[in-house]
């Protein structure tokens, strides 16, 4: 048993003496989250497998928080069920089944975990329990989480939401000052029942792992409208990463400009300085590859002016260094907290420079409240990859364009179903890549239980 389910189960034990506490139930939420989820890629050049994915299934997340037991702590847990049912996958297109039928050698599909064919399988499911113990402004949580920080992002981009394992403890003690700090161990993939241990791209998947990332760090509100933000992070064995950040919102004329800067800090640790399967993908001339030891730095600057229900912005990223830019991924999903983190690409490969432009639309302005719009165009340049120890891509570019139309039913017996389109097309230049086009479509709808 490893600390944090030990830790876990101590507490759940001291919080089932405390169930019928006041607070405990009356303070307590509930609620059912459906979600349908279709998605299809169309790998459009080039003959590396696959060439077609699409899935179809229904997810269903369920949700329990607790209040807090009374007296000087307080003790609480929550729990989170999910479950996706496949409804369709046919002729092996999930994205792990190559055209003359074999398996393909991913751990799952798009959406769904594989069977040993490579075929979707029907369903999968997990729980995930939170022990929590809270004291004034400090709040300690142990056992599943989602943390949102700028060192670790949960994904939530298909018909379940990735999870982890680890502890977390928030404190807000002081005015204007909100300061985070937790351990993870172990990543539940956002197609997958199972707990991983962590990696980064470019490492030799699932051979090499780790299973301690520590992060800390806070923000704090300087004024009400300009917060800055540090944030530290380290996998160990892979890499260590600094984060400096500030958001500002300038009210100018009738509308609002938000500007929100970014630096990321990236090196190597442990056995990514010197061991081969734990390196990095990257631009590394005379290695195996083009993979080396963490090295990279990433400078972003976001500006995004909305009046009127428009929303106009524009932003430029710089990924200096010889390796891509690293985060928590073990090849199954995931995101980073990058402002070009898009549906297709991440943009952040050793060396690129990257320019955006976004425009989105809110239609309640003109009488149809609850449908939203919006563009993002992206390109990126300055990229160079090798294989073996021969340069493949020299200077080489990429562009991505990602439309969104939803709609959430705002009255009537139908309040709060939402429908999402999600449209996007990526081309590259880049040796070994195939062009895609991707569409999702999305209906979700939370039913409140408690």
């Amino acid at each position: 048993m490893n600390k944090s389910t030990l830790a876990l189960a101590v507490a759940v034990g001291v919080l089932a003496q405390q169930a019928g506490a006041a607070g405990f139930i009356e303070d307590s939420k509930a609620t059912l989250g459906l979600r349908n989820f279709y998605i299809n890629t169309d790998n459009r050049n080039g003959t590396n497998e696959p060439s077609r994915n699409e899935e179809w299934g229904q997810g269903f997340d369920l949700r329990f928080i607790s209040g807090y037991t009374q007296g000087t702590v307080g003790f609480g847990i929550d729990a989170i069920g999910l479950l996706g049912v496949r409804l369709d996958s046919g002729g092996g297109t999930n994205g792990n089944v190559n055209a003359n039928g074999t398996p393909g050698s991913a751990y799952g599909g798009t959406v769904f975990p594989s069977e040993s064919n490579g075929q979707a399988v029907d369903n999968f499911s997990s729980l995930g329990l939170t022990a929590k113990a809270k004291i004034s402004q400090t709040e300690l949580k142990l056992g599943t989480l989602q943390p949102k920080l700028p060192v670790i992002v949960t994904n939530d981009g298909r018909l379940l939401p990735q999870t982890w394992q680890g502890g977390q403890i928030t404190s807000g003690e002081i005015k204007d000052l909100t300061l985070i700090g937790g351990q993870i161990e172990h990543a539940k993939g956002r197609n997958s029942s199972n707990n991983e241990q962590l990696s980064i791209g470019g490492a030799a998947a699932r051979t090499v792992n780790s299973n301690k990332f520590i992060y800390a760090g806070g923000d704090y509100k300087i004024t009400k409208d300009l917060t800055a933000q540090y944030y530290y992070g380290n996998l160990e064995d892979f890499y260590k990463q600094h984060f400096l950040g500030l958001v500002h919102n300038w009210a100018i004329g009738p509308g609002v400009l938000k500007s929100d800067f970014r630096y990321f800090n990236s090196s190597d640790d442990g056995a990514n300085g010197d061991t081969p399967a734990y390196f990095s993908s990257g631009s590394y001339a005379g290695f195996a590859n083009g993979r080396g030891k963490v090295d990279n730095n990433l400078y972003s600057g976001l500006f995004l002016y909305t009046v009127a229900g428009h929303t106009f912005g524009g932003g430029y990223q710089v990924s200096n260094g010889s390796s891509d830019f690293p985060w928590l991924n073990q090849g199954d999903g995931s995101s980073n907290y990058t402002i070009t983190d898009m549906q297709i690409q991440k943009f952040g490969r050793a060396g690129e420079r990257t320019w955006q432009a976004r425009y989105s639309y809110d239609f309640a302005k003109v009488g149809v409240p609850g449908l939203t719009a919006g563009m993002v165009y992206l390109r990126g340049d300055n990229v160079d990859t090798y294989s073996g120890r021969v340069q493949t891509s020299n200077g080489a570019s990429e562009w991505e364009r990602d439309l969104t139309v939803a709609y959430v039913i705002p009255e009537g017996p139908l309040k709060n179903v939402g429908f999402m389109w999600k449209n996007a097309s990526w081309r590259t230049d880049i040796a070994g890549q195939r062009d895609q086009d991707e569409n999702r479509l999305i209906v979700s709808y939370s039913i409140p239980l408690l």
